[in-house]
C-alpha cells in the first residue's frame, strides 16, 4: 500500500485552493443573480458566464489541492486530455445545473435541481481529474467516501443557491461563497480520502505531464481570470439598461481568455 500526503506542499495548497473555490463560487453566483434581473440574450450570458466561473473556480480548487499530493514510492503523472475534459465536464454540469436555476419558474424547484446540478458538477469534475492521474500502482475507492463527497458536494451546493437566490443581501451572498467554497473543499479532500493506492514498482517511464508542466501553468491562468472577472462584475453597473451590453461583453472576454 502507498503512503500517501495530501499537504507534501505544506498549508499553502488546501488554503490557496480553498480562496480559489470561494471565488469561483462568489463570481458565478453574482452573475446567477444578474441573470434573475436580466432577459432574453442578456440573462443567457451571465447564465453562461456563471457556469465558466463556478466550474473553473471547481476545476481550479482541485488541481491546486492535488500539487500538494503525493504517494510515496513512484511519480505522478496526468492525462491532458482526460485533465482538460474535467474543466469541460465541470463547466458543462454546472452549466445544467445553473440554467435550471436561472430559468426555473418554481424558485424551490430551481434551487432544488440547481444544487443538483452543481454538486453533481464538482463530483463529476473530481473524479474524472482523479481517472487522469497515472501512477506506478493501482487507484481504490472505499465506495461510502465517495457516496459521502457526493452528498457533500449536492447538499452545500443546494445551500449556497438557497442563500443566493432566496434571500437577498451582500452579507449572505458572502456567506454562500464561502459555503459554496467550503462545499468543493471538503467533498475534494472527503473523495480524496477514499482514495487508496497499491503501488506496482516499475522503472517504465509514465506518460502524461507532471503538474507542473501542465497543471500549474492552466491552474494560474484560470485563477487570474476569476480574480479579474471578479473585479469586472464588482464595479459593473447593475440596472437592465446596462446587462445586455455589459454581459456580452463579459462573455466576448470569456471565449478571448479560452482560446
Amino acid at each position: 500500500m502507498g503512503h500517501m500526503d495530501h499537504f507534501s506542499a505544506g498549508w499553502v495548497t488546501p488554503v490557496l485552493s480553498y480562496a480559489m473555490a470561494c471565488v469561483g463560487a462568489a463570481l458565478g453566483l453574482r452573475c446567477t443573480v444578474r441573470a434573475l434581473e436580466a432577459d432574453g440574450a442578456s440573462k443567457r450570458n451571465w447564465l453562461t458566464l456563471a457556469s465558466v466561473a463556478i466550474g473553473s473556480g471547481i476545476w481550479t480548487m482541485h488541481f491546486v489541492a492535488m500539487l500538494g499530493f503525493s504517494v510515496e514510492g513512484t511519480p505522478i503523472r496526468y492525462d491532458v486530455p482526460l485533465t482538460v475534459l474535467s474543466l469541460l465536464m465541470s463547466i458543462g454540469v454546472v452549466a445544467a445545473g445553473v440554467f435550471t436555476a436561472g430559468y426555473g419558474r418554481s424558485r424551490v424547484t430551481s434551487v432544488a435541481f440547481g444544487g443538483l446540478g452543481t454538486g453533481l458538477g464538482v463530483a463529476a469534475m473530481h473524479y474524472t481529474g482523479m481517472a487522469a492521474l497515472d501512477l506506478h500502482g493501482e487507484i481504490d475507492y472505499d465506495p461510502r467516501l465517495v457516496i459521502a463527497s457526493v452528498v457533500i458536494a449536492v447538499v452545500a451546493a443546494t445551500a449556497a443557491l438557497t442563500l443566493t437566490l432566496i434571500v437577498r443581501g451582500p452579507v449572505l451572498a458572502t456567506l454562500a461563497a464561502l459555503v459554496m467554497g467550503l462545499a468543493v473543499s471538503t467533498m475534494h479532500y472527503t473523495g480524496m480520502y477514499a482514495v487508496s493506492v497499491t503501488l506496482a514498482p516499475s522503472s517504465a517511464n509514465l506518460s502524461g505531464a507532471t503538474a507542473t508542466e501542465f497543471i500549474f501553468p492552466l491552474a494560474v491562468v484560470l485563477g487570474s481570470f476569476l480574480f479579474l472577472a471578479s473585479a469586472y462584475v464588482a464595479l459593473s453597473p447593475t440596472g437592465k439598461r446596462h446587462e445586455s451590453a455589459f454581459a456580452a461583453e463579459l462573455l466576448r472576454d470569456v471565449e478571448l481568455a479560452t482560446v
